[in-house]
């Protein structure tokens, strides 16, 4: 017997009642009911492929806090590496100078108060704590040619693309959400989705 993972144009994708019925047994013996997964393809029309798009959700309940190790952007061979890194609300973010020459990390940004952390050489390192949502655009005021975005975000689901614009957001409770995609060349229209209790919805967003 099988059971549905949902489409959001309709189409039925199966998995194992046995493996679902595995899930649900860990999460009682863990006290934590299980979550389910967004998962697609982005289409970006209009872009050489869709590298760096992010995708996230919002009206997501509950408050969220940064873990784990702070997030870094290096500045190497005259590049912010990412070029896009997507942050928790409250995150601190290391930005780092690995070439033989002086940087500068400045925004005109409002979601990052217009900061700018100055002049540093190869090898030093500086941080930033970001307390606004929204995007910010990272800029050196030495070579002008130099870009890189931070998306801050409210909550940790999010997932940043690769070329082939392939995105899994896993461990989302049940519930009804509005999609969203930031890229940076093309634009996404929000797209609303609900979450079942178990197994997976695949939306595919295309661009406008």
């Amino acid at each position: 017997m099988r059971v549905p993972a949902f489409v959001s144009n309709g189409t039925m994708v199966t998995r194992t009642k046995a493996f679902l019925s595995i899930l649900l047994g860990a999460a009682l013996v863990s006290g934590h009911a299980p979550g389910g997964a967004i998962r697609g393809k982005l289409e970006c029309r209009g872009a050489h492929d869709c590298r760096d798009a992010v995708i996230y959700l919002t009206n997501v309940p509950g408050g969220f806090a940064p873990r784990g190790d702070s997030p870094s952007i290096d500045q190497f061979k005259m590049e912010f590496i990412p070029h896009v890194l997507p942050i928790l609300l409250g995150t601190t973010v290391r930005i780092l100078n690995s070439d033989p020459v002086m940087h500068n990390v400045y925004t005109p940004s409002n979601a990052g108060d217009h900061f700018n952390l100055g002049t540093w050489a190869k090898g030093q390192a500086k941080t930033y704590t970001f307390k606004q949502l929204g995007e910010v655009r990272l800029l050196c005021n030495v070579h002008p040619a130099m870009e890189a975005w931070i998306l801050v975000l409210p909550n940790p689901h999010f997932a940043r693309t690769g070329p082939d614009g392939v995105y899994t957001l896993r461990d989302v409770q049940p519930g009804d959400y509005e999609l969203r995609v930031w890229h940076e060349k093309v634009k996404f229209a929000p797209i609303q989705v609900h979450v079942p209790a178990m197994g997976e919805v695949v939306v595919n967003p295309a661009s406008q």
